[in-house]
């Protein structure tokens, strides 16, 4: 079945078209948005001080001698004395969980030590992140255990620390107050999920697990899908100005929190391409609205109160005597099917009972028709259906999925199978259903949360974590699937092995009389050096205008000023990438100040531009120390670079082969003029040895095969 509207009740409805969600109105629908962003700092680890190091193996590539462990982890209660919804779903998962202990990992990440104090450098950064946006800190810095019981925490928690509240940044489309900057540890990475019969083990490797991070929660003042995005971008912006966060894929992450008034908020973690942002906002809202119309279909047959325009007024005892109803009209009554399919003609079907699975399902009272079956929009995203969403929730289980009865017969499933299912589980023709195949203890928890979900289609949607659906390592269309129940305050509670880091007013006022310079003045800083503004844009987006202006003001171990433009051009020619080839050491451990003398010695004639290159890589592996004195380096590297052949002939010698180049190729010069230097460069530069500059060949060529056409 396609989604089609379903009916408005009265004019106080919210409007709009679930097939066209690009065209929903974010105002009268009441949207409401506020974004986390989540950014890995360029310190060492939190709490352990490990160095932040991310190695890219797969799980194939582990080597053998790396440690690993497995545990299973179950939820506690917090301070409050109740234990937290989210944590409380996932025990029930039955999953066990293997880490891989890392070189950068030790005792402090597989939980068998006590953690450290803060990481001073990390609790620097993001001090200076909140007076850039104007926040107020936090005298007593006090680390709390945020409950995490999905394997991505060893010890069941992350430590988390609210550093700063009440901020704000500016958007081109007004301004976004920040609610909170906290410095909180990173979660260990997934490699693989295996199965077996008696549930998941999910491997993790330990590696990441403790990275700092800094989480900026803004306030819902995000106006609109567009707007997101512009936040999102502009936040990314001011973090990067601190020129202390990591940079590359997976070391920022946002997270969206969405609703509209006639739905729920919900957040959206996955959002990694910006690009992505307003979509998947816009299918979130059709989402909600799709439900909530949905929802009052339901109740009006039921003859239950209708679902108000906005939840805020909604009323409890209402909302409970529909429960009570939602569940006397679905009951979680799960049937052994089996005997009905075992000469099905699907592949799966039949592979998966021969591999000892069983087929179990439920009755899916009053839904028949209103599962719906896979439809798109106008951009090929998959439309909200009910379907999708019984199927997440089976999914959380561990199984691969669920059939149901709006899609069937199909998939191998004949229609003798599926009146055999009806039959068994005695529907009308109202009635729908729900199968799942898998081991009867998977298949049982699966079709529990099946039951629980199509119960909640009577009511707003859930408040719940999503994720966007990925395929290849980017969003598929932009919609997403649960993940788990949004966590609530019993998540949170003190962590008594980290003592309290008190911030003094003069350490905060040191940081804000010394805050780095913004993206902005950085480009105004290098439009006095008569650059490009491509060179400018290129510079400032490599952060490496700190290193130009070093160079171009001098003073490095005496090093005296370079010239703008060829400073610029040196350091954005991967120069510094082709020093380090061939040395088996990496492009970072190349000083800045090596390049620095070769470009000075190459701008003063005592080194050819051929052989700045090799002479800067001699320099750095076999010349004085970094720290001696310019000039000593200097007569250094003139020395080596006389005997390399690199010293440049005079004028007068590269006068002289360029003449006699041309006279013995006169009649190539005059078949070709000025398309003759190119071919003619290698000629003279080899009469001279390799010891002429290549740029002053060019000139001399181009001057004199000029004057010669002109003649």
């Amino acid at each position: 079945m396609s989604v089609t509207p379903l009916a408005v009740c009265d004019t106080m409805e919210p409007m709009g078209d679930v097939l066209d969600p690009d065209a929903l109105d974010s105002i009268p629908l009441g949207f409401m948005c506020g974004l986390e962003i989540h950014q890995q700092l360029a310190t060492d680890k939190l709490h352990s001080r490990m160095p932040s190091e991310l190695y890219d193996q797969k799980l194939e590539d582990i080597p053998d001698e790396w440690n690993r462990s497995t545990r299973r982890l179950r939820a506690s209660e917090g301070e409050s004395g109740r234990t937290d919804v989210a944590a409380r779903f996932e025990q029930r998962r039955n999953r066990s969980f293997q880490y891989v202990q890392t070189p950068n990992a030790g005792l402090i990440e597989l939980d068998e030590s006590p953690p450290k104090r803060h990481d001073s450098d990390a609790v620097e950064v993001v001090l200076i992140m909140a007076a850039m946006m104007e926040a107020k800190p936090i005298p007593s810095l006090q680390v709390m255990r945020k409950t995490v019981v999905d394997g991505s925490n060893t010890s069941g928690f992350q430590r988390t620390t609210l550093v700063a509240t009440e901020g704000n940044i500016e958007t081109d489309s007004g301004r976004v107050g920040i609610d909170l900057i906290s410095l909180e540890e990173d979660s260990a990475r997934k490699l693989s999920t295996t199965h077996s019969d008696d549930g998941e083990t999910v491997i993790y490797t330990l590696d990441r697990l403790g990275i700092p991070l800094v989480e900026v929660a803004t306030s819902p003042d995000v106006r609109s899908p567009d707007h997101a995005k512009e936040t999102a971008i502009a936040l990314g912006r001011l973090l990067r100005d601190t020129r202390r966060v990591r940079r590359g894929l997976g070391s920022i992450r946002q997270d969206l929190n969405v609703s509209i008034a006639c739905g729920d908020r919900v957040e959206i973690k996955g959002c990694q391409d910006l690009d992505w942002i307003p979509r998947i906002i816009r299918l979130e809202m059709a989402r909600q609205l799709h439900f909530y119309r949905l929802a009052n279909e339901l109740r009006k047959e039921a003859s239950l109160p209708q679902l108000p325009p906005d939840r805020s007024d909604d009323a409890r005892p209402v909302e409970n005597r529909v429960a009570l109803a939602a569940s006397s009209r679905i009951p979680l009554e799960i049937h052994n099917l089996t005997e009905i399919f075992t000469t099905c003609d699907s592949e799966m079907v039949h592979d998966s009972l021969a591999n000892g699975s069983t087929i179990h399902g439920v009755a899916l009272p009053g839904l028949s028709g209103r599962i719906g079956t896979k439809s798109k929009d106008p951009k090929g995203a998959q439309l909200p259906r009910l379907g999708r969403e019984l199927a997440s929730a089976a999914r959380l289980a561990g199984v691969a999925g669920i059939f149901h009865s709006d899609e069937l017969p199909a998939y191998g499933i004949s229609a003798d199978e599926v009146e055999g299912v009806r039959s068994k589980l005695s529907l009308g023709e109202a009635d729908g259903f729900a199968l799942c195949v898998s081991t009867s203890w998977q298949a049982e928890l699966a079709l529990e949360a099946v039951i629980d979900r199509a119960r909640l289609a009577y009511h707003r949607i859930p408040r719940e974590v999503r994720n966007v659906v990925i395929r290849k390592g980017k969003p598929e269309d932009g919609t997403t699937t649960a993940l788990r129940p949004l966590p609530g305050g019993a998540r949170m509670y003190p962590e008594t092995d980290v003592p309290i880091l008190e911030i003094s007013q003069e350490h905060w006022e040191s940081i804000c009389d010394n805050l780095p310079l913004s993206a902005t003045q950085r480009q105004e800083r290098l439009k006095e050096l008569d650059l490009s503004p491509n060179q400018i844009e290129a510079i400032v987006g490599l952060e490496i205008d700190d290193v130009l202006i070093t160079g171009v003001e001098g003073g490095p171990f005496g090093s005296p000023p370079l010239p703008p433009r060829a400073w610029a051009s040196t350091i954005l020619d991967n120069n510094r990438s082709e020093v380090a080839k061939g040395s088996g050491r990496s492009e970072s451990e190349v000083p800045w100040s090596v390049l620095i003398l070769a470009v000075h010695a190459r701008e003063h004639n005592i080194i050819t531009r051929e052989g700045m290159v090799p002479m800067a890589r001699k320099l750095w592996l076999e010349g004085p120390a970094i720290d001696a004195d310019f000039e000593q380096r200097l007569a250094w590297f003139a020395a080596h670079a006389e005997e390399a052949g690199f010293t440049p002939a005079d004028a007068g010698a590269v006068d002289t082969a360029v003449d006699e180049i041309l006279v013995e190729r006169a009649d190539f010069v005059t078949e070709r003029g000025l398309d003759a230097i190119g071919p003619l460069m290698g000629l003279v530069m080899q009469k001279l040895g390799g010891s002429a500059d290549g740029k002053i060949v060019n000139e001399t060529l181009r001057a004199k095969i000029g004057e010669l056409i002109d003649d």
